[in-house]
């Protein structure tokens, strides 16, 4: 009989997240589970009966994850043992008119800090042939940041500990409206994203020949523009937005794949395409603040 698989995915009550794990549920075996997680109970368990109701194969559970917790991050992780496939997913909403000061907090909290306690508890639990994908933007490369401190998002590339200290200063430097004249800007997504694709960076530089030879994939993840809530206020045009269950179908191709493309280890990567750290791709936004 063929071993049971495991898959977590987090910020999954809705959107993107929700879409994976139905995805994901509706492709894996029945003697499979998908965890779903989140924060709220109630929303939790709602999310995780809806999804077990309709399409899926694999056993759909709800469990309650707050990734802002990194005690409750080391206990799943502990509870689990090994795992195959990762989805950090969660992610912290904000508006263009929100002031930064105001969000800062939560977006540091839910995007980066439970991204690097997430790739500390959960990459070396990798079962052979795992994959751990971080949910990342088009916004997480380096040309997105200002000149003034590119060096430094580069160099903290380096270890989860660096990006973590660098997460610190951005976050302070918000606090004190330092953030615009020190070169952080004032668009917390930019940071935000390009800190959460160091880390993964950090982590591939550790891992990399050992994951490889044992088909173990770490890498972040650009979904494409999406159609929801959190993403309509950001952008002019929504025309060509993807629908959650569309922008699911890759990346849940590539966590069941047999194998992948060596290349995509470490990097961002958007429907097969390694977005170059450096140089990225233009994004059009309409953020006012």
């Amino acid at each position: 009989m063929t071993a049971s698989r495991t898959a977590l995915v987090t910020g999954a009550n809705q959107g993107l997240g929700r879409a994976l794990v139905e995805e994901l549920a509706a492709r894996m075996a029945p003697h499979d589970r998908v965890l779903l997680t989140g924060r709220d109970p109630d929303r939790v368990q709602a999310a995780a009966a809806a999804v077990a109701a309709g399409q899926a194969i694999a056993r759909v559970e709800g469990r309650v994850l707050d990734v802002r917790d990194g005690d409750a991050i080391t206990d799943l992780a502990a509870e689990l043992g090994e795992i195959d496939i990762v989805f950090s997913n969660a992610t912290s909403r904000m508006s263009p008119h929100d002031d930064p000061a105001d969000q800062v907090d939560a977006v540091a909290e839910t995007s980066n800090l439970a991204t690097t306690r997430m790739l500390r508890a959960f990459a070396p639990r990798l079962r052979a042939g795992g994959r751990l994908i971080v949910v990342a933007s088009a916004l997480g490369t380096l040309d997105k940041l200002d000149h003034q401190v590119v060096g430094r998002f580069a160099a903290a590339a380096t270890s989860l500990d660096a990006v973590d200290a660098l997460v610190e200063e951005w976050r302070h430097a918000v606090h004190d409206r330092r953030a615009e004249e020190e070169g952080f800007g004032t668009w917390l997504n930019i940071p935000s994203k390009v800190a959460q694709v160091a880390a993964v960076r950090a982590v591939a530089q550790e891992r990399r020949a050992n994951d490889l030879a044992q088909d173990r994939l770490v890498m972040a993840l650009c979904p494409g523009l999406i159609d929801t809530d959190a993403s309509r206020p950001w952008f002019e045009d929504m025309s060509q937005a993807q629908t959650p269950a569309e922008a699911a179908s890759w990346p849940v191709d590539l966590a069941l794949a047999g194998t992948f493309d060596p290349a995509f280890y470490g990097e961002l990567v958007q429907f097969a395409r390694v977005l170059p750290w450096e140089t990225g791709i233009p994004v059009p936004h309409t953020a006012t603040t």
